[in-house]
């Protein structure tokens, strides 16, 4: 329950501070930390996503830094890419997907240090 408590705290954090948190945080300590599988651990950030999202996204707004019809125009064919994800990761070795995630933090990383 700690571990969870922890895990949540973090991608709060970040997704506050930096506006990621579950991909990046939650699925990762989920493995590593409780020994779930690939498939498990994302599933439960999407859920949790949903409330990390919602409290993060109030909180910027009040700050006056919501663009909601950006937000509406990209959240809304991301909902196309949630199907194709999803229908995808269902049909791959948790390994394959554990390599792919990790390559793109890499790509994301080197891509920030170079800006």
């Amino acid at each position: 329950m700690l571990k969870l408590a922890v895990i949540g705290t973090a991608a709060g954090l970040f997704s506050g501070l930096f506006g990621v948190g579950g991909g990046t945080v939650i699925v990762p300590l989920l493995v590593l930390w409780l020994g779930y599988g690939e498939h498990e651990a994302t599933g439960t950030s999407l859920a949790a996503i949903v409330f990390i999202a919602a409290f993060a996204a109030a909180v910027q707004g009040a700050y006056g830094n919501v663009h909601v019809l950006d937000g509406v125009l990209i959240g809304i064919p991301a909902v196309g890419g949630v199907l194709l994800g999803t229908w995808l990761q269902q049909r791959l070795d948790q390994r394959v997907i554990a390599l792919l995630f990790a390559a793109l933090l890499v790509v994301t990383a080197v891509e920030l240090l170079l800006q």
